[in-house]
């Protein structure tokens, strides 16, 4: 009997993430409980991935019964854009993919968001399989149905909300990830612990490994953070903007390196940055080099305000700013998007 927990988030169309180890290798028939109707599978992946898991995915999924069609792009967030986009709705088209078929995705945060927002916009949506393999993906990406692309102006600029129906999480792959990757991974992390959970902070304070035995119940609690949050605001209208802490200058320096500093190492930098004149900012600081992830860029004010200027999440003039004052619980500030320098 595989040991696993199961979340429930309560949105509009619910869904399970299943977090537990060797789930892969069952991943067709967890697949198979949610709807018996789908008959052909379009598996997403990258080029780091598909070595590692592909084969043991479709092996998973033809003894379930299902017929795969399979699309690997170039591993990295380069690849997400609206071009890698339209070779996917392509394909998808050419093999008569019906909206009774599904997406899965295989991979990390750029998988699961790419996959997503494809299965969000073919035949009007069909549904998607989240199979993350990274932490950052486990513990954020692959949950709370935002789905989307870049454009070389900002990051995430289109994409939409869809709702998974399914996600599953084996804590087992993440022993595969190099360190920095787990390290980026970290960064979300450490996040939650900040916004949302001083017990989750304390915890995180001895050094966690990819090989830890802890490992499952971090993710698993991370995505209760994650799932509470969401039913609370699907939409991302209010207390939903609280995940975005650190998010907001985060996103301009991925955009600003071309997409060359990793996710997770921008929100880190972005939460150091916006906390520089907050009493967490020591601690915030000890923990990120715990982690070895960056808190210092040469990114300037100016920068900065010109890249939230095309921030998504800017609403007319203003900007909702996630600010931690105290670890364990997050405000949401709005402001003047000219004025977010008076925290810098």
């Amino acid at each position: 009997m595989i040991n696993m927990r199961r979340i429930k988030v309560r949105v509009r169309h619910g869904y399970e993430v299943m977090v537990g180890k060797n789930l892969l290798k069952d991943c067709g028939k967890y697949i198979n409980l949610t709807d018996t109707r789908i008959s052909r599978i379009f598996l997403v992946s990258e080029t780091n991935v598909a070595p590692l898991f592909l084969d043991k995915t479709v092996d998973s999924l033809k003894r379930a019964g299902y017929e795969v069609v399979t699309y690997i792009f170039e591993a990295g967030e380069q690849s997400k854009n609206l071009d890698e986009v339209a070779k996917m709705l392509g394909i998808l088209a050419e093999n008569r993919f019906t909206r009774t078929d599904a997406v899965v995705a295989l991979g990390g945060g750029v998988t699961t968001d790419m996959a997503g927002f494809v299965a969000s916009i073919f035949l009007r949506g069909i549904k998607v399989f989240q199979i993350p393999t990274t932490l950052l993906a486990q513990v954020d990406a692959s949950v709370g149905g935002k789905t989307g692309v870049d454009l070389k102006e900002g990051k995430n600029l289109v994409g939409a909300f869809h709702q998974p129906s399914l996600v599953i999480c084996d804590c087992d792959l993440l022993s595969t990830l190099n360190d920095t990757v787990f390290s980026e991974g970290m960064g979300e992390v450490i996040k939650y612990a900040f916004i949302s959970d001083r017990k989750l902070y304390e915890k995180l304070k001895t050094r966690l490994t990819k090989t830890s035995d802890k490992l499952e119940d971090i993710v698993a609690r991370c995505v209760e953070l994650k799932a509470d949050v969401v039913e609370k605001d699907e939409l991302d209208n209010g207390l939903r903007q609280t995940l975005n802490f650190g998010h907001t200058i985060g996103h301009v320096i991925e955009c600003k390196s071309n997409y060359t500093v990793p996710h997770g190492f921008a929100v880190a930098k972005g939460m150091a940055l916006i906390s520089r004149k907050s009493p967490v900012y020591s601690d915030l600081v000890e923990m990120l080099k715990l982690y070895e992830l960056p808190y210092e860029d040469d990114i300037t004010a100016d920068e900065i305000l010109d890249g939230i200027l095309n921030d998504k999440k800017k609403r007319g003039s203003k900007i909702t700013v996630a600010i931690v004052n105290e670890i364990g619980k997050c405000d949401l500030e709005t402001i003047e998007a000219t004025e977010l320098t008076r925290y810098l």
